[in-house]
């Protein structure tokens, strides 16, 4: 990169690294494209930039560092198995670390997506493996990884016994056709039609 490339820059920290881990870097360009990919203003973008470089000098998250961020806000419960399922759905290139890009995007369909597009990133945290299917089985994990993040402080407090109960009855108003597994087209018409299942959904949402 010259120089004149490096005084390109505005309002990012470009502070040279020696390590040995990609860093990010931001042209001014770069931050009008993820103006565009995002719901963030260039301010913004640039005030979560420097947090984000203070929390993570290298330019990148690992997958331990989101879990620690997660346990900060959740210290009542292990939110490990839920920061990771998270992590996973933030991790589009399947690299094993988040960038700068990767962090905004997930937030921005979180805190200021429509609501197709919470619902469709809802869908791709329950599909654990991503083969573009829900089981019974990752609607499970996934509900009692929020369990777990919750420290069980909820109302009414379940057992797990009464948790599967609770996920069996949701998976079959789900899987519409009834061939075991739920598409996104299942799990995208039956939150827009079925208000019980939308407000089911919504005890088990995201917590981030």
């Amino acid at each position: 990169m010259d120089s004149d490339d490096e005084s390109s820059y505005s309002g990012f920290d470009h502070e040279t690294e020696d390590m040995e881990m990609h860093v990010v870097r931001y042209k001014p360009d770069g931050l009008d494209a993820l103006c565009r990919l995002t719901k963030f203003t260039r301010k913004e973008l640039q005030h979560m930039y420097r947090g984000f470089k203070q929390e993570c000098p290298n330019g990148i998250v690992s997958e331990d560092t989101f879990k620690g961020i997660y346990a900060q806000f959740f210290p009542q419960g292990d939110s490990s198995q839920y920061a990771h399922y998270v992590f996973k759905s933030f991790d589009h290139d399947q690299s094993g670390s988040l960038s700068f890009e990767d962090f905004v995007v997930g937030l921005s369909i979180l805190s200021r997506g429509s609501l197709n597009e919470k619902l469709q990133w809802a869908f791709h945290l329950y599909d654990i493996n991503g083969d573009g299917y829900i089981t019974k089985d990752e609607m499970h994990n996934i509900v009692n990884s929020i369990y777990d993040l919750m420290g069980r402080y909820t109302e009414p407090i379940l057992e797990d016994s009464t948790t599967r109960e609770h996920v069996e009855r949701v998976f079959e108003r789900l899987d519409q056709n009834k061939d075991g597994v739920v598409t996104l087209e299942e799990f995208m018409d039956s939150l827009s039609k079925d208000e019980e299942i939308a407000k089911a959904m919504t005890m088990f949402d995201t917590k981030l």
